[in-house]
């Protein structure tokens, strides 16, 4: 690998970032990184002068002609911008104000096509390849690309993929240069939403070259399907072999399991393979796993299995792919079970974006953000609506979290079944993913003939790809069955929670699952409505016409053991669909935590029911300086036996505390401490609110203090403010300026604000962000020089803050 190079490029001598690929251990495929030192520059969609003349310049009639174009190996792009993967150019743009229901729903950033100047992306990527690699083979796999992306290398088209989740892969082997520059162009087409919500723009997930062997394993060629017999399992292997040599080959194909630590447990016998020119051909393999430790929730233990493939006794390629040994069943009157277990689930809907870097996310934000679920006691997962970044599944697997993976639409055309296909094959080793989504809300179609026979088509697709899991479709209906319903096997309802006793009593042969439910809107930290700065107050008291509020949806839910649970709208705050206001609010509310993943008090709700632990919150906050000798309405989220609330040592009275709901008082406000005093199971709980003083401190809590210095992890360092008894205080909206020093970079900032207009990005050495209601929050990326980084936080007339995180190798 070389960081730095001079490359003579025609006359010009030009300074350029690239890669090194040298030669191939013919032992395994390599799969090598390409996120770094991109250029980038928009194009235009009406205007093929500002588009480096894409639409006037012909392309496609010769193959690797594309003169005046960006597409051009010979064309110059050292005033482009350098970026780094992932990329979303979308969260860099200003907020525009606008009357479109598509625009507001994206979240008022000024992409789709009413703005042809900023949705067309232009990329390039320069790398070598040294000429001792000739006899590999090379491909290039993109994660996501938001969205339409064409593809070119070397002036080679090579494909465009139209969806903008899924990702695809392309052989460019014919293409690729020795021992010379390559170049790879993506044009990103971001005029045509694929969703009603926030969905980015740009390359914003990985992007790899992977090389490998003319005899070889293809993507999605290893598929693992364990089936537990009593403390055994029988691990059944599929692996798939394709030869791309110009003559017959023969071969052998054996695989083998480990342990988390790479000790074989068992092997396979050697099977031969003969295969023609093009040819691919499966082997079905079967190993024994004694005392099998199961994957579960508490327990999300992985195991390896490895495919070989061996030419002339020589190995020509070897993949791995983690899995876990678990069981699903799913029963119409009893519910869902894992292992047996009977678990009821207690999931959120999530989109993929995050404060501060829209849909970019670092590895490490997935990590993150799943384990601020569990935290919260959810334990499952709905990718709404599309395709999840695989990174997200393996958080999800290490970590213990089910995954409903969803189908972007509900289409059966060539297109999406292929979209379909490369989900499924990507995503079936995964232990987590215990069900399939074949669509969401097609209200269109979703009661019609046509709609079932798509249905029918792309459920025969998932059980020919995946025989060992089943499906669902997110349906807005009620007890209604024509059409999707009639053929799904597990039925969705969003919301509709009132009609699914009826729905169960007329089709008590079909489970039932709560695919959206809930949907609250509250802003974290304020407690009245507020139509001008467009917030709602942070209690579950108000939702939409066509949903419900929490406690109405779970009290079903939890109470009838046929209905399996269901997942809430949603997890996180997103970008967009901005309910019940318009501008200036640019994000949603229905957040069970905010966009940066501070909880609201809802959370509290779901964590007293969906946990064993013991909670006891209180809210309002108790700063109230118009409202002294004035009723506050206050509520105690716990799942405790009872609570007594005191104000300021006095009794206001006990409670039994109702199962699967909160405990109200109405309080004559005094400043001073606001306290519960509880008990559960004959444990003593106490909480308070305390009228704070002054704002006085910044502090800082990173997530993390050690991050690896590969130039690609990060960490969350939350800011709160205090005062002078290191009390939070609750409506707080100072002015944060950050200053980092050491090898790393702040890559984006947020304050939970759904009507914030400040900037996600800011210029290096000018980094700020206000608080909202008591804090924001950093997300800081490593740079791959060992040592100590520095981040501070001032604010005008307080006390700085400050952090120190060690890189380390």
């Amino acid at each position: 690998m070389q960081n730095f190079s001079i490359y003579n490029f025609g006359r010009i001598a030009l300074a350029i970032s690239f890669f090194i690929l040298n030669g191939f251990n013919a032992n395994a495929q390599k799969k090598i990184n390409l996120n770094e030192d991109w250029k980038f520059h928009f194009g235009h969609a009406a205007n093929p002068d500002k588009d480096f003349n894409y639409s006037t310049a012909t392309i496609f009639s010769k193959s690797g002609a594309a003169v005046n174009t960006a597409i051009d190996s010979k064309f110059i792009d050292t005033t482009w911008t350098s970026v780094n993967l992932p990329h979303d150019w979308a969260v860099d743009l200003p907020f525009q104000n606008s009357d479109n229901f598509d625009v507001q729903s994206h979240g008022y950033k000024p992409v789709g096509g009413f703005y042809p100047e900023t949705s067309i992306g232009w990329y390039r990527k320069h790398f070598l390849v040294t000429k001792d690699a000739s006899n590999s083979r090379f491909e290039i796999q993109f994660d996501g690309i938001y969205r339409n992306a064409s593809i070119w290398i070397n002036g080679f088209f090579v494909g465009t993929n139209a969806s903008g989740y899924v990702g695809k892969s392309y052989d460019v082997t014919d293409y690729i240069n020795f021992d010379k520059e390559n170049i790879l162009v993506v044009r990103v087409d971001a005029t045509q939403y694929e969703g009603w919500f926030y969905e980015g723009a740009g390359i914003y997930r990985h992007v790899w070259l992977n090389q490998f062997n003319n005899l070889h394993i293809p993507e999605g060629g290893l598929y693992v399907v364990p089936e537990v017999k009593g403390k055994n399992a029988d691990i059944n292997i599929e692996t798939t072999v394709e030869n791309k040599n110009l003559k017959p080959s023969q071969c052998i194909v054996y695989s083998y399991i480990t342990d988390r630590n790479g000790k074989i447990l068992a092997k396979t016998s050697e099977k031969k393979m003969s295969l023609s020119v093009n040819e691919r051909a499966i082997i079905k393999q079967n190993l024994s796993l004694n005392k099998a430790r199961l994957w579960s929730l508490e327990d999300p233990y992985l195991y390896r299995v490895v495919s070989v493939v061996k030419e002339n006794n020589q190995i020509v390629d070897k993949i791995k792919s983690t899995f876990g040994v678990r069981t699903i069943k799913f029963d119409a009157t009893s519910g869902f079970f894992l292992n047996g277990k009977h678990i009821k689930i207690q999931g959120t809907n999530i989109h993929q974006d995050h404060a501060g870097i829209g849909s970019a996310l670092p590895d490490y934000m997935n990590y993150y953000r799943i384990k601020l679920l569990k935290k919260m006691g959810s334990n499952a997962y709905r990718t709404s609506h599309n395709a999840p970044t695989p990174e997200l599944l393996q958080a999800c697997d290490s970590l213990g979290m089910l995954v409903l993976d969803e189908q972007r639409l509900l289409n059966s055309s060539p297109e999406y079944i292929d979209q379909l296909e490369r989900l499924i094959k990507r995503d079936r080793n995964h232990p987590s993913v215990f069900l399939w989504s074949i669509g969401n809300e097609e209200g269109w179609i979703q009661k019609t003939e046509t709609g079932k026979k798509i249905a029918q088509t792309l459920l025969a697709k998932q059980k020919e790809l995946d025989p060992s899991r089943t499906s669902t479709y997110a349906a807005d209906m009620g007890n209604e069955f024509n059409g999707v319903n009639e053929v799904v096997p597990v039925r969705g309802f969003n919301y509709r929670e009132y009609a699914v006793a009826d729905y169960h009593r007329d089709h008590s042969n079909q489970p039932i699952l709560g695919t959206e439910m809930g949907s609250t809107v509250t802003t974290r930290g304020i407690y009245e409505k507020d139509s001008i700065r467009a917030y709602v107050p942070d209690q579950d008291i108000t939702a939409p016409w066509w949903a419900s509020k929490a406690e109405t949806w779970w009290k079903l839910a939890a109470e009838n053991d046929y209905w399996m649970g269901g997942f809430v709208w949603t997890g996180f705050d997103y970008r967009g669909e901005p309910t019940p206001y318009k501008w200036p609010n640019v994000n949603s509310h229905f957040g069970i935590m905010d966009v940066c993943g501070f909880p609201k008090n809802i959370y509290y709700y779901y964590q007293s029911w969906w946990t064993d632990e013991a909670v006891l919150h209180i809210s309002p906050h108790w700063n109230w300086p118009e409202k002294i000798r004035k009723p506050i309405d206050v509520w105690v989220n716990s799942n405790a036996d009872d609570v007594e609330l005191f104000l300021n040592g006095k009794s206001l009275g006990k409670k039994t505390m109702p199962r699967n709901s909160h405990l109200n008082w109405e309080v004559i406000y005094e400043p001073g401490t606001l306290e519960a005093v509880a008990y559960k199971k004959g444990k003593k709980l106490t909480a308070k609110v305390e009228t704070t003083s002054q704002v006085l401190n910044v502090v800082l809590s990173p997530d993390k203090t050690i991050l690896t210095a590969d130039g690609k992890d990060a960490t969350v360092i939350n800011i709160s403010l205090t005062d002078e008894k290191g009390r939070e205080v609750p409506d707080a909206d100072n002015r944060i300026r950050f200053y980092l020093t050491g090898d790393a970079k702040i890559i984006g900032v947020g304050n939970g604000d759904p009507s914030s207009h400040e900037p996600d990005k800011c210029d290096v050495g000018a980094w700020q962000r206000s608080a909202f209601n008591g804090k924001c929050q950093v997300i800081l990326q490593a740079g791959k020089t060992i040592g100590t980084i520095k981040l501070e936080a001032k604010a005008n007339g307080l006390n700085s803050g400050s952090t120190s995180i060690n890189l380390v190798k």
